[in-house]
């Protein structure tokens, strides 16, 4: 695939606070990016830079093989070539639909205003507006507003289209009336790049996603690899929707007290039933049995310290809506598995009746102890 636009170590700074820090991604011709990530990681300012409504601090961007950052670069030209749709529609409020969309061709590309209405008659029958074109944009829901947007941008004839979430502001009902639009764009091969919330739709429509966080491109793959089989935990925790509660246990000596209070008030927030905290309870203290086993509890206890203590991980995900408990400790200390083998097996014997699947796993230096709770 022919290479679009190439982003080579865009980097951007709003005085002390670093927003992009190394962004290298290219963007081929046809292909659909969606760019995913939690609020604040620099999505939209990525959109921003990529037509210089923001200037980068440093880096290339490269489009259709010219640097648009060299003084000597066209920034108009290229402008005409990437249209943008915005949140909040953009629309000339004193000028009719039609209007809206024919100034842009008549004051910039020199089309004749008669090429330019049939045109846009075109575009508005595209996207089901075709009874408004007399009408003003006071008159038009929010999502036929952004309707009427993207046939604005496209009567500009751009050969990529960036949309900064074109859904976020508006009400559910309308949502799919303008994602049906950009699908119906990808499926005629427009090329485009989507910042959005809309995770079913980024899933159904693109080509790659790109997931982004802490400014930078944190994972790149097509929509199976990102959705169903992501390689990165912050992935993983955003695409799930993984709401985590962490406590920190240093030894056998451990406050007790303290740390139930911990899971009950992380439950309490995620509207746990009561049935499911009482068995996150038991989980977590069956487990510890095991983990400080009184037939060795100063060995254990001593080979617990000398790693670091025990990490207790319950993870919620509320599209799965599964919870998952992970203790996770250095492997010096024998199998957890093994201890309940030789033990009077009554603490693994609760753990197996409040849980659908349990298992270890080696991360580094350290071994994981996973227990997914019963639904």
């Amino acid at each position: 695939m022919d290479a679009m636009i190439k982003v080579e170590h865009l980097s951007k700074k709003f005085d002390d606070l670093v927003v992009l820090k190394d962004i290298n991604t290219t963007i081929c011709k046809g292909e659909v990016i969606s760019i995913i990530g939690p609020s604040g990681t620099g999505k939209s300012t990525f959109l921003r830079c990529l037509n210089l409504l923001e200037t980068p601090t440093g880096g290339r961007i490269v489009i259709n093989g010219e640097d648009i950052l060299s003084p000597k670069a066209d920034v108009n030209a290229m402008r005409q070539k990437m249209g943008m749709v915005f949140q909040n529609f953009n629309l000339f409020d004193h000028l009719t639909i039609m209007d809206n969309l024919t100034i842009g061709p008549v004051k910039l590309l020199g089309v004749k205003k008669e090429d330019a209405v049939a045109r846009g008659k075109e575009l508005l029958q595209m996207v089901g507006l075709a009874a408004k074109a007399n009408s003003f944009p006071s008159e038009l829901s929010g999502g036929q507003k952004q309707r009427v947007a993207i046939a604005r941008c496209l009567s500009m004839n751009p050969e990529i289209i960036l949309f900064d979430e074109p859904t976020s502001a508006l009400d559910p009902t309308m949502v799919s009336e303008v994602l049906g639009v950009i699908k119906h764009l990808a499926q005629e091969g427009m090329t485009m790049a989507i910042v959005t919330h809309e995770m079913n739709f980024a899933k159904d429509v693109s080509s790659r996603i790109l997931y982004m966080d802490e400014g930078i491109i944190y994972e790149d793959g097509t929509p199976d690899e990102i959705f169903n089989h992501p390689k990165k935990e912050k992935t993983r925790v955003f695409i799930h929707r993984i709401r985590n509660c962490r406590y920190h246990i240093e030894d056998k000596d451990y406050d007790f007290y303290g740390m139930n209070n911990v899971i009950t008030t992380f439950c309490e927030k995620h509207f746990f039933s009561s049935n499911q905290v009482q068995s996150i309870l038991l989980l977590v203290e069956e487990s510890l049995q095991l983990y400080f086993d009184k037939d060795n509890l100063e060995q254990r206890n001593a080979i617990i310290k000398e790693g670091g203590g025990i990490e207790l991980s319950i993870d919620y995900s509320e599209k799965e809506e599964e919870i998952v408990i992970y203790f996770t400790v250095t492997n010096n200390l024998p199998s957890i598995l093994k201890t309940s083998e030789s033990s009077d097996g009554l603490s693994m014997t609760i753990i197996s009746g409040l849980t659908s699947s349990v298992e270890e796993d080696d991360v580094g230096d350290k071994t994981r102890f996973i227990m997914k709770v019963k639904k």
